[in-house]
């Protein structure tokens, strides 16, 4: 449509699980690990997942040995099982808590439905969805549903999908208009004295005491301009700027490709419980 900027899709990249040396260096009590299942196959010709009970168990019993660990303190299921009940994923992950397992539970990608039937089983500790100056879909129900039943927001892909992490990005795009958005940000960061970066993160950190957002980066420099993000400080009217460069009218598009669109939080759903899916 006119006057819009389509995202592009650029696809979010992750490491495989290493073993982490680092633990052994300092007290457990000392560090907050996070880890995630679900996904069994991800790839440009779709996905799949597993939210069985047995899987759930299997998953986090790999997870405690490749980590060499005795609990993990954050437990995601990446994305929910479309044919599974939440409520028999979650009765599994409960009885983890019990066990010592892992401390809090956490849902990414799930649609309201599915976290207030997933709350009901145990609390959800946080919510792993993408938010982003040009990503905000979760605003008019995700956010408002979060904090009604006290679940943190743990934003991904907080820079746009690297959109905003710099001109050398934005630059090898096609589309002038991008550029447009990109150069509306930087004046914005001069005025406050930071990088566009910095000021994009700085915009979703401010979205509330709730949110943790997670940059992802391969680059020391960058983790160190990501925690100057910290500093950055923005009025109310501070923030209606930033957001009115980046208008939510002007963006649209799918943020994933077609093959991989039930990522989305939209299509988060489970059967309901004591229904028989086909497969």
């Amino acid at each position: 449509m006119a006057g819009e900027h389509h995202r592009i899709q650029i696809p979010r990249l992750k490491l495989g699980t290493q073993r982490l040396e680092a633990l052994k260096q300092l007290p457990r009590e000392k560090v907050q690990l996070a880890t995630e299942f679900g996904i069994i196959k991800l790839d440009l010709t779709g996905f799949v997942t597993n939210g069985t009970p047995d899987y759930v168990r299997s998953a986090i019993e790999a997870s405690l040995k490749r980590l060499d660990v005795d609990y993990i303190d954050l437990y995601y299921q990446q994305r929910v099982d479309p044919n599974t009940p939440i409520e028999d994923t979650m009765s599994e992950l409960k009885k983890l808590v019990e066990e010592g397992k892992i401390k809090y539970i956490g849902l990414s990608e799930a649609s309201p439905e599915t976290i207030k039937r997933a709350h009901g089983i145990h609390p959800i500790t946080a919510l792993q969805t993408e938010w982003s100056l040009w990503t905000r879909d979760i605003e008019e129900q995700i956010v408002p549903l979060c904090r009604e039943l006290g679940i943190g927001i743990v934003p991904y892909s907080p820079l746009g999908r690297g959109f905003f992490g710099g001109k050398g990005v934005v630059e090898t795009l096609p589309a002038n208009s991008f550029l447009t958005l990109y150069m509306k940000i930087e004046m914005l960061a001069k005025k406050h004295g930071c990088t566009p970066a910095q000021l994009a993160l700085a915009w979703v950190l401010h979205e509330g005491a709730d949110v943790a957002p997670i940059p992802g980066t391969t680059k020391i420099k960058n983790l160190d301009s990501n925690i100057g993000s910290l500093k950055e400080k923005l009025t109310e009217e501070d923030l209606k700027e930033v957001s009115d460069a980046v208008s939510i009218k002007e963006v649209a598009g799918d943020v994933m490709p077609d093959v991989l669109s039930q990522l989305h939080w939209k299509f988060g759903n489970t059967p309901p419980k004591g229904s028989k899916v086909s497969t």
